[in-house]
């Protein structure tokens, strides 16, 4: 597999160009896209072009896979970045490898990586939660599940959504929670838009173009004085809504907190009375 410039195509890994040269198939997530990629780098493939994408990807992996198996030099290119990356690929190199075919890589652009060092947030530890679901509901299930992570947070998003998911961010992690929009990466209109989530909320609700990259800082560490029941509380039903059982999610927050479960506990019973 190869990776492809996020934006300016001279960003192109210099070994790309001779990978698609002479490569005996190339799989492309849009043909169309991989011909003006080729036009720019003024390269001709030799081999066979075919498409490989979200809809064929099932489909076209054995017949993929039978090409490796007879020799055959195969390589995989999505519209932009690494393939597998929240883009085809994940089937093919799984199946390779339990065929015992070697795979390996040409490095190149990661709209993660670049947004994740544009964003001005801790990078040291992160994680990448590529594109969150488009019902508000589930959208807000996923969130909560990564609510108390301490790590940064990478997401994709379509712009069109991007307003609702800020917002949504904002509900779930807090309105000052910090984070970084960046869009356009690389091109011609890139642009980097930082600040708390509910101000970022407000600024993409006026309409946003482009492709979208966002991070988010991760949850504030606190220590067990700045934990109150209610945010004890509070923490348990985030992770019974994501669908932990109750026993599980004291012990987790618990942990998380540096509490005996018993304070946890007590903290959640407390409630229930109360709310009785």
């Amino acid at each position: 597999m190869a990776g492809t410039p996020i934006g300016d195509t001279a960003d192109a890994p210099p070994r790309l160009a001779a990978e698609l040269a002479g490569a005996d198939v190339v799989a492309a997530e849009d043909t169309r896209r991989l011909r003006r990629l080729t036009q720019a780098l003024g390269v001709t493939p030799k081999g066979r072009v075919v498409s490989y994408f979200e809809g064929n990807e099932a489909a076209r992996t054995p017949e993929l896979v039978e090409e490796l198996v007879g020799g055959a030099r195969v390589l995989l290119v999505t519209d932009a970045g690494m393939p597998s990356v929240s883009d085809p690929g994940y089937r093919l190199v799984a199946a390779a490898v339990e065929k015992d075919i070697r795979v390996t890589a040409v490095p190149g652009p990661s709209a993660v990586l670049t947004a994740l060092a544009l964003s001005g947030l801790p990078v040291d530890r992160f994680c990448f939660e590529g594109f969150l679901p488009r019902k508000a509901g589930e959208r807000l299930t996923r969130l909560r599940e990564v609510a108390g992570e301490r790590r940064t947070l990478v997401y994709f998003e379509a712009p069109h959504r991007l307003d609702d998911t800020l917002a949504a961010m904002a509900e779930v992690f807090g309105a000052g929670r910090r984070a970084a929009v960046c869009r356009e990466l690389t091109k011609t209109y890139e642009e980097v838009k930082r600040g708390p989530l509910e101000e970022l909320a407000a600024w993409a609700a006026e309409g946003v173009r482009g492709e979208i990259t966002v991070v988010v800082e991760g949850a504030p560490a606190k220590g067990p004085e700045e934990l109150d029941g209610p945010e004890l509380v509070r923490r348990v039903r985030v992770r019974e809504e994501a669908g932990e059982r109750r026993k599980e999610a004291i012990a987790a927050v618990a942990a998380e907190a540096g509490l005996p479960k018993r304070e946890v506990f007590d903290a959640v019973v407390a409630a229930k009375n109360a709310a009785s």
